[in-house]
């Protein structure tokens, strides 16, 4: 299994991404992601799955665990440890996409 910090080096800079906000598909906010250290790494991942698929679709969240690579076994086993793949966990489970809003620098 590759890991995360590789992962990472294989996806466009998301520099110029301040942070991305997620809705619910009748525009409740779903939460945001700021890039900010900690959080870089999904800024990433996000953003390309928003350069990818335009939302986090099932496909998108699909794409998107397996990006986590170890993270996401870790989030499955310990809940609430890494939210932003818990988002992704739950877009799948309850078959619920989510619209994004990237807001850049």
């Amino acid at each position: 299994m590759q890991k995360f910090s590789d992962v990472l080096l294989t996806l466009d800079s998301a520099d110029e991404v301040q942070r991305i906000e997620l809705y619910l598909e009748n525009g409740t906010p779903a939460g945001s992601i700021e890039n900010k250290p900690g959080t870089q790494g999904s800024i990433k991942v996000f953003y390309h799955l928003y350069k990818m698929y335009g939302g986090i679709t099932l496909d998108a969240a699909v794409e998107g665990l397996a990006l986590y690579a170890e993270h996401t076994e870790d989030a499955e086993n310990c809940p609430g440890k890494h939210p932003n793949v818990d988002r992704l966990i739950n877009v799948l489970e309850n078959e619920a996409p989510l619209t994004m809003k990237v807001i850049t620098l």
